[in-house]
C-alpha cells in the first residue's frame, strides 16, 4: 500500500495542535497543580494498586523523586498513602475525592476545548476523522513493542 509521504507529518502536526488545545484548556493559572502532578494523579486514578516504586517506573524516575511528588500531592490534600490490606509492608497511593473531582474537571474542560475545534469542521469531515482515529487506535494497540533502544515519546 502506497502512502502519502506527508501523512506522518500531518499526524504529527495534528497531534501537536491537539496538545496545544488540551494544554490551553487547563492552563497553569486555572489549576493548583503542575502538569507533572496532574499526570501523576491521572496515572494513579487509572491504576489503583500503585505504590511509590510502581509510580517511579511509570514516570521513569527514581523512587525518591516519585516519593517527593507524592509528598507534595499529599500536602495539598490530593493524595493519600494507604496500607495494603493484603501486605502490611506495601503502601498504595490513592487519589482523594478532591483529586478525582479535579481530574473530572480537567477532562470536561479538555472535552469542551476539543469540541470547539470540531465544531469548526464540517460534519462529513468529523465523521471521516472519527473513522480514521478509531482505525489508528486499533492499529496502535496491535503494534509490536518498540525495539530496545528506541525511545518512546511520552506525553
Amino acid at each position: 500500500m502506497e502512502r502519502s509521504p506527508d501523512l506522518a507529518a500531518a499526524i504529527d502536526g495534528a497531534a501537536e495542535a491537539l496538545i496545544g488545545v488540551l494544554d490551553s484548556a487547563v492552563s497553569r493559572q486555572q489549576l493548583a497543580v503542575s502538569p507533572t502532578q496532574l499526570r501523576v494523579l491521572s496515572l494513579l486514578s487509572s491504576r489503583p494498586d500503585t505504590n511509590v516504586n510502581g509510580l517511579a517506573e511509570l514516570l521513569d524516575v527514581v523512587p525518591s523523586s516519585a516519593s517527593r511528588l507524592c509528598d507534595r500531592l499529599e500536602a495539598t490534600g490530593l493524595l493519600r498513602r494507604v496500607g495494603d490490606p493484603h501486605d502490611r509492608r506495601e503502601v498504595r497511593l490513592v487519589p482523594t475525592p478532591a483529586a478525582e473531582a479535579l481530574l473530572c474537571d480537567v477532562k470536561e474542560r479538555r472535552h469542551r476545548a476539543v469540541q470547539a475545534v470540531l465544531d469548526r469542521m464540517p460534519g462529513r469531515v468529523q465523521q471521516e476523522l472519527l473513522v480514521a482515529l478509531l482505525a489508528f487506535s486499533r492499529a496502535a494497540a496491535s503494534a509490536p513493542e518498540p525495539a530496545p533502544g528506541v525511545a518512546a515519546r511520552s506525553a
